[in-house]
């Protein structure tokens, strides 16, 4: 008696059939590999204007018809990356939920304390940062302006001053990362009657350094000679 297992009908084209199988699943693979290699990992954009805001301060109001809240006293908001630091501090909300705030100190105060504002630059460990008697955020627009006695900097790291403008009034733009300044009377003094805008700005120095030295000389080599082997 023959136990032999039974043979399938059509033996040949069933392995065939699991061959194109395979093979179709081989190459969907070979297919799938370069592109999960080559995919550029996604990195979270900075986004500050979209982060909540945190404030400390000695005492705080709360108006519900103005939807408006006031802090004063060694005011401290973090918004991100983004740092103000005031006497007072108003802050208020539209209907979209954007948050707008504005920090204040005492006219005439000593210019070691004045109302102070930092944020990070994208993509790069260089921040801007700047003192005024009034700082403004737009909080839609991600914008900043200072008012009155106004200095920005631009910061390599947290220490190493880069740039340095004074005016009446300069606007930072942190969406486009772009300044702009003002003149006015606030900054007159001496050398400086009319109060014009002043800036210190220090070379890049980090960009590619530009082509120097004589070109080379090409020649036919001395060893490779003929046709190439196939």
């Amino acid at each position: 008696m023959n136990d032999s297992l039974p043979r399938p009908l059509s033996g040949r084209p069933l392995a065939q059939g699991w061959r194109r199988a395979a093979f179709a699943t081989l190459a969907a693979l070979a297919a799938a590999i370069p592109l999960a290699c080559v995919a550029p990992a996604a990195h979270a954009e900075r986004a500050d204007k979209d982060k909540p805001l945190n404030i400390e301060a000695d005492n705080m109001t709360y108006d519900d018809l103005k939807q408006q809240t006031i802090f004063t006293g060694h005011v401290v908001a973090t918004k991100g990356t983004i740092l103000i630091k005031a006497d007072k501090l108003v802050v208020t909300q539209d209907p979209q939920g954007y948050q707008y705030a504005t920090g204040t100190v005492a006219p005439g105060t000593p210019d070691a304390n004045l109302a102070y504002f930092r944020q990070k630059r994208e993509g790069i460990d260089e921040y801007v940062d700047g003192t005024a008697e009034r700082i403004d955020y737009d909080g839609k627009q991600d914008l900043t302006t200072l008012t009155t006695r106004a200095t920005v900097r631009r910061l390599q790291g947290l220490s190493t001053v880069m740039d340095t403008v004074h005016g009446s009034v300069i606007t930072y733009d942190g969406q486009n990362d772009f300044y702009t300044a003002k003149s006015g009377s606030d900054v007159a003094g001496p050398g400086n009657p009319k109060g014009r805008v002043r800036a210190t700005l220090s070379p890049r120095n980090g960009g590619a350094q530009p082509l120097a030295g004589a070109s080379a000389t090409l020649a036919p080599s001395t060893s490779i000679k003929g046709a190439p082997q196939q």
